[in-house]
């Protein structure tokens, strides 16, 4: 392979799990060569931290060069080294946490700070959808953000504080207020339903005690919770109202945040692209999702913009590289 020609990495690093993207810009255009997919990241201020976030860079990574060299029929040792990168995150944010992302991708690849960015998932996916237009992506994986640019440039962000402080419209705040409710339903502050039921036998509970030992555990967390929002999901499918109430005001706090987005941006008729596990693999939650948005912005229309997070990602590396084109 041409040397002079660059090899590029784009991370999309949600909690769940990260995504790594190789490609080479070859005639005027990007080239996917390589994916691969590791572990997910956490705030690079919890505890482990930067360790999780090293991680799944150097796990997606590995996994991307090594279908990389499968295409080509040769040992993961020959692949060429990358020349910029970039990753967007969760829980990255402007400033100081963007500094210290870009340090710990530029020690994973052994490459200059100058050519390594970390920004938030949010800005990656936005790119990727919207590379030089107007337009607003709703996030809802694990987490969820809402993030808009105007005509001018201009950004705005709603949601994405955390599941402590902001989950409303995400996975986990639908497996969570699914839980909240079972244990209300166990002892008796709502009528007991098949709900309760489809969860703790998910989760293996036979009690309202068992359930508390087990989200009080270490090895419980966000992303645990998260996974129960297919459950609900496919309850509300099956005519569950308690299940569908859940989704409808998870779906109306993501709709809610797209239109303050749309109006900080002065968006009358905003283009829309849906992001995250919540949004492309639970129907129900999608289909409510999409009457509450143009209930809140009846002159909105969904997008099928092919770009990823992956591909907003390695927009922002092509950017970092030596030999960006011109």
């Amino acid at each position: 392979m041409n040397k002079q020609v660059p090899i590029l990495a784009g991370f999309d690093a949600g909690q769940t799990h990260c995504r790594c993207r190789l490609s080479v810009w070859e005639d005027g255009q990007l080239r996917t060569v390589g994916d691969g997919s590791g572990p997910g990241v956490s705030h690079l201020d919890a505890a482990d931290g930067e360790e999780r976030f090293r991680s799944a860079i150097r796990s997606s990574l590995n996994r991307a060069r090594l279908d990389w060299m499968q295409r080509l029929g040769r040992d993961a040792n020959e692949a060429e080294p990358i020349m910029a990168a970039a990753i967007g995150a969760s829980g990255i944010e402007t400033g100081p946490l963007q500094e210290r992302g870009g340090a710990l991708l530029a020690s994973e690849l052994q490459l200059p700070e100058a050519r390594c960015l970390a920004t938030g998932d949010e800005r990656t996916a936005l790119r990727g959808a919207f590379p030089d237009q107007a337009g607003i992506v709703l996030i809802s994986g694990t987490g969820m953000i809402v993030v808009g640019r105007d005509t001018n440039g201009g950004e705005h962000r709603c949601g994405g504080w955390g599941w402590r402080l902001d989950g409303a419209g995400s996975a986990f705040d639908i497996g969570h207020e699914a839980l909240q409710l079972s244990v209300q339903m166990a002892d008796g502050r709502a009528p007991d339903g098949p709900l309760r039921q489809r969860l703790w036998a998910a989760l293996s509970c036979r009690s309202a005690a068992d359930l508390k030992a087990l989200v009080v555990s270490q090895s419980h967390g966000v992303a645990d919770q998260a996974r129960l929002a297919p459950l609900v999901d496919e309850a509300a499918a099956q005519g569950d109202a308690a299940a569908r109430a859940i989704l409808q005001r998870s779906a109306s706090a993501l709709a809610q945040a797209a239109a303050t987005a749309a109006k900080a941006l002065d968006l009358n008729t905003p283009s829309l692209a849906a992001r995250g596990g919540a949004l492309e693999h639970l129907a129900e939650f999608r289909q409510l999702v999409n009457q509450t948005v143009f209930d809140h912005l009846p002159g909105s229309n969904w997008t099928s913009a092919p770009g990823d997070a992956c591909d907003g990602a390695l927009a922002c590396a092509m950017d970092r590289s030596p030999l960006k084109p011109h």
